[in-house]
């Protein structure tokens, strides 16, 4: 037992001494491996020094510095290898050894190599906490700028201020902390610090560039820009492009307010923008610098590119481009410029002098966005004390006239009482009435003209007044109110000196004519042909109006002479003169001469409205001289070649009577029963009844008569009284004008005897009267029964008034079909016109465009028109040619319409003229004419806005997107009730200011 006691302690002896040997030699190789990591660690082996630390770290004691060394180490491993979580193991660290020696170090370590390596916010959040307290004089300068650097680089540049301050006169830092300092200073607005900082290093090389520039930028800003050139000027040698840019900018803008116009430019020019756009300001300093320089064109092109501005300096730059404008006479630009001027507000006194120059400017060329009296009358009530008040007042009556728009200007002066303003409101009242005369509203032509008259201050208008009168008077059939007036204008002094006075004669004349005084109206026609007028179409109309007169008082051999001069001259008519003449023939029993010249006619007028006429006549000739082969071959011509003719019913009953005095009795019989059927309830009707009994008693089987008169509705011997009782009342209630009356009666009439003896009349004669007392509805039934019936004596005034009646309506579905037919079966030429002018704006509206053409082609080969058919015409050709896209054909027809046009059609030829100007290239001639427009034609807004549209894009093409796009916004503002006008103006506009963004950063689309 004390061997054990002994040996015991020997055992544990030895392992003890063995453990404490093995120990030792591990930490001894441990911290081998620690050196080892740390000779790593500093030949920046990153990666292995950081798997080294963290391979050997837990071979020391949680409480060992190596342990938080180790720790320490890896952290800045991972830091300086940009480990995602290299900041998280930092501050692992510090928490996990908050007595570490290493713990500000690592803040410090971790702040210096962030800002080593540029990353300057993560420095600015690990230099705070750093404790200062025991650093050296130069490391807490080394701290203080690296940390102000760090929070200047993030712009924290209150926070930077303050430890910038700090070394303001530090040997090693001072002049880097004075430039910073200042910069800070000058970035907020503290010229005066930044002045005195960035001034004491602006010699340092360091800084010089930099310093210079800003110093330059402070300088300008304080206003003092002789020292901005200064500083400004030696950087643009060496300066880079951007800098450059800025720096040019600087200078160029300080010569600017130095008033150096020629020297800003230089340099103005330089500038280069915000990511190379400019912005409106800076084409406002160009642009104003060229115009002091009375370099318009430049001004204009900067200028011009100042759009959609609203602030004092595009007011500006509008009124000085409008100055610009009007020194190289393009009015119209500077008509727009200052109107945007005069309606900003930003400086009065700009404002109200823009308003006055777009006053004037409108006056003198007209305004497309308003009437111009309408701009004069603002301006006054705007500026009630300007001393051009007197003035503009005065402007604003020349304007309704020149403008045309003369209504306006009746209701401006009519409480007006000055002796000057109510010989105005003469001229005015006249002009009025002309208007409305040429537009056939003769009614309210009458009453302009009577007003005028009232005001009898000037004797030429006075004398005109007269005349016109008298012509409205006649054009409504008041011949003798016509007659008055003609008379009076014969005795005004004046009369001989207006143009009118060169053809009264022949007013005067007509009117007797249609009184039917044709002694007087021979006379004066007479008088007329005796003046040596150029005017051929009058003579030859004067003269066939002689040869009527004659005609009329029986007296034919004169006629015959008149009607021969008219042939002779060959003008229009010149086939009835050569018809009237071969009638002349036969009422003085000159039948052989009658039936030559008959004949003559025939091979001569080969389309004429008279052949039928002319072949009725010349079979009765031959009748007459029993030739009756001939008689028939003439009246067989007429049925066959005009089968809607009047004269078909009268020459089947000459036929008949033919037939029947050869003792041809059956042909005669079937004859007489065809012209019953066909033409019941006419004259040649009941003739036929009449004749057809004479032959059946003659050949003595009046029974078959009795059976075939049965079946005829208009012969009933028993009410025949009562029938023709019941109509000759209503007949004549009609004759006597007593049309309410008439209505009543005839309607009676035709509800006791609906098939009457005289039902076509009755039916003629109530559609007449109701259409007479505006019923024109009510009339279509009546109208209607008179144009089914076989053709008659009322089928053309029928076919017209129904026509007539659909037209107001715009009906042109029931309006084509008639107008047709009138255009095939009437007998005047007047009702032929009617039919083919209307039915060419009947198939345009139905967009028939081929035919349309078709008939205002056929319309326009009638020499007779009145030139506001023809420009109708002329008009639908065109639209059909724009409407097919016949570019040329429609250019060629708004060219004629052009020519003869007024009012709103003039303004419409106008607006084609300019398109084709457009797309041919020549965009400024297209905007004269969009200005003439504006000016004459104001009253046709449509017109005036699409013309404004074109305006615009030819603006647009000459380079200035300022008149297009203030163009474009002002249709939208004063056009909204044209939605074509407004999506074309908005689709436009945007494609612009798309454009124009691309270079001006001031614009926004």
């Amino acid at each position: 037992m004390k061997y054990k006691k002994v040996v015991l302690p020997c055992i544990v002896f030895f392992i003890t001494f063995s453990l404490l040997a093995q120990k030792t030699a591990i930490y001894t190789n441990s911290l081998s491996e620690y050196n080892h990591a740390i000779e790593l660690y500093q030949n920046k082996a990153f990666v292995a020094a950081q798997q080294k630390f963290n391979n050997i770290k837990s071979q020391f004691d949680n409480s060992s510095e190596l342990k938080a060394n180790c720790e320490y180490y890896a952290a800045n491993c991972a830091i300086r290898l940009e480990q995602p979580n290299s900041d998280d193991l930092m501050q692992q660290f510090v928490d996990k050894y908050p007595t570490s020696t290493k713990r500000n170090s690592a803040f410090m370590d971790v702040a210096n190599y962030y800002f080593k390596i540029g990353k300057y916010s993560y420095a600015a959040k690990w230099y705070p906490k750093v404790n200062t307290t025991n650093l050296t004089i130069r490391k807490e300068e080394d701290f203080n700028f690296k940390y102000a650097y760090s929070l200047f680089a993030n712009k924290a540049y209150s926070k930077a201020k303050e430890y910038f301050l700090l070394l303001l006169d530090s040997q090693e830092y001072g002049a880097q902390a004075k430039y910073y300092y200042g910069y800070i200073a000058y970035k907020n607005d503290d010229y005066e610090t930044a002045d005195t900082y960035l001034g004491e290093v602006v010699e340092d090389k360091n800084f010089k560039t930099n310093v210079s520039y800003y110093l330059a930028d402070m300088n300008f800003k304080l206003g003092k820009f002789e020292k901005a050139i200064e500083y400004g000027l030696p950087l643009l040698e060496k300066a880079k492009r951007v800098e450059h840019s800025e720096i040019s900018k600087i200078v160029g803008e300080s010569y600017f307010n130095l008033q150096k116009y020629e020297e800003a430019i230089l340099h103005l020019k330089n500038y280069k923008g915000k990511r190379g756009k400019w912005n409106n300001t800076d084409y406002y300093f160009l642009g104003y610098a060229y115009y002091k320089q009375n370099g318009f064109e430049n001004a204009i092109n900067n200028f011009n590119k100042i759009i959609s501005g609203n602030n004092a300096v595009a007011q500006n730059a509008y009124y000085h481009l409008a100055e610009c404008y009007l020194n190289l006479e393009k009015k119209n630009e500077a008509l727009n410029a200052f109107r945007n001027a005069a309606h900003m507000k930003f400086k009065p006194e700009i404002q109200k002098d823009a308003w006055l120059n777009y006053a004037k400017l409108s006056y003198e060329i007209g305004n497309p966005y308003k009437s111009v009296p309408d701009v004069l009358q603002e301006y006054v009530e705007l500026y009630p004390n300007s001393k051009h008040k007197s003035k503009i007042n005065e402007l604003i009556i020349s304007a309704y006239i020149t403008s045309k728009d003369f209504e306006g200007a009746l209701s401006y002066l009519k409480n007006k009482k000055s002796a000057k303003e109510r010989t105005l409101f003469q001229k005015v009242a006249f002009y009025r009435g002309a208007e409305l005369f040429s537009e056939g509203n003769y009614d309210s032509a009458k009453e302009n003209f009577e007003s005028s008259l009232r005001i009898p201050l000037d004797a030429n208008f006075t004398a005109q007044a007269t005349f016109w009168k008298g012509e409205s008077n006649y054009r409504l059939n008041n011949f003798n109110d016509a007659l008055a007036s003609f008379k009076d204008f014969t005795s005004n002094n004046e009369a001989s000196k207006t143009n009118e006075f060169e053809h009264i004669n022949y007013n005067v004349g007509y009117t007797y004519f249609k009184l039917k005084e044709y002694e007087k109206a021979i006379q004066e026609f007479k008088n007329y042909t005796n003046k040596n007028t150029n005017d051929a179409v009058r003579i030859n109309d004067s003269y066939l109006r002689i040869a009527d007169s004659y005609f009329a008082n029986s007296s034919y051999s004169n006629a015959i002479n008149y009607y021969d001069k008219a042939i002779k001259i060959n003008g229009i008519d010149a086939d009835y003169a050569q018809f009237q003449k071969a009638i002349s023939y036969g009422l003085i029993n000159k039948e052989n001469d009658k039936i030559a010249e008959l004949n003559s006619f025939l091979n001569t007028y080969l389309k004429s409205t008279y052949r039928d006429d002319a072949l009725y006549v010349l079979g009765n000739s031959y009748f007459n001289k029993n030739k009756n082969e001939l008689a028939l071959e003439s009246f067989n011509k007429l049925i066959s070649s005009f089968k809607r003719s009047l004269l078909i019913s009268k020459s089947l009953l000459k036929k008949g009577l033919i037939y029947y005095n050869t003792d041809q009795n059956e042909q005669a019989l079937t004859i007489y029963k065809n012209i019953v059927k066909r033409f019941p309830n006419t004259a040649e009707a009941k003739q036929a009844v009449k004749n057809t009994r004479q032959i059946y008693v003659d050949i003595g089987r009046v029974d078959e008569y009795a059976a075939w008169v049965k079946d005829i509705d208009f012969v009933n011997v028993t009410d025949a009284e009562l029938d023709n009782d019941t109509y000759e009342s209503a007949e004549k209630q009609y004759l006597q004008n007593n049309h309410k009356k008439a209505i009543v009666s005839f309607t009676k009439y035709l509800q006791s005897f609906p098939k009457g003896l005289h039902t076509l009349h009755a039916n003629f004669y109530l559609a007449q009267s109701l259409f007479s007392e505006n019923q024109h509805s009510k009339a279509i039934p009546n109208y209607t029964f008179v144009i089914n019936q076989e053709r008659n004596e009322f089928t053309e005034n029928a076919l017209s008034s129904l026509c007539q009646i659909h037209l107001e309506n715009n009906n042109w579905n029931s309006a084509i079909p008639l107008l047709e037919r009138l255009e095939s079966e009437a007998n005047l030429p007047h009702s032929i016109t009617f039919a083919q002018s209307n039915l060419m704006k009947g198939y345009y509206a139905n967009k028939n465009y081929s035919k349309a053409v078709n008939y205002a082609e056929v319309v326009l080969q009638n020499t007779k028109l009145e030139a506001r058919i023809k420009s109708d015409a002329h008009v639908i050709i065109a639209r059909s040619a724009i409407q097919t896209e016949n570019k040329d054909k429609a250019r060629k027809a708004y060219k004629e319409v052009e020519k003869i046009a007024s009012g709103e059609l003039k303004a419409e030829a106008l607006f084609y003229d300019a398109y084709f100007e457009n797309k041919d290239g020549s965009y400024r001639v297209s905007n004269e004419i969009v200005q003439k427009i504006a000016a004459d034609y104001s009253a046709y807004k449509y017109w005036g806005a699409k013309g404004l549209i074109l305006m615009a894009t030819n603006y647009y093409e000459l380079k200035d997107a300022y008149q297009a796009t203030y163009i474009l916004e002002s249709v939208l503002k004063n056009f909204a009730e044209f939605d074509d006008v407004v999506e074309e103006a908005t689709k436009e506009l945007k494609r612009i200011k798309t454009e124009q963004a691309k270079t001006n950063e001031s614009v926004k689309n």
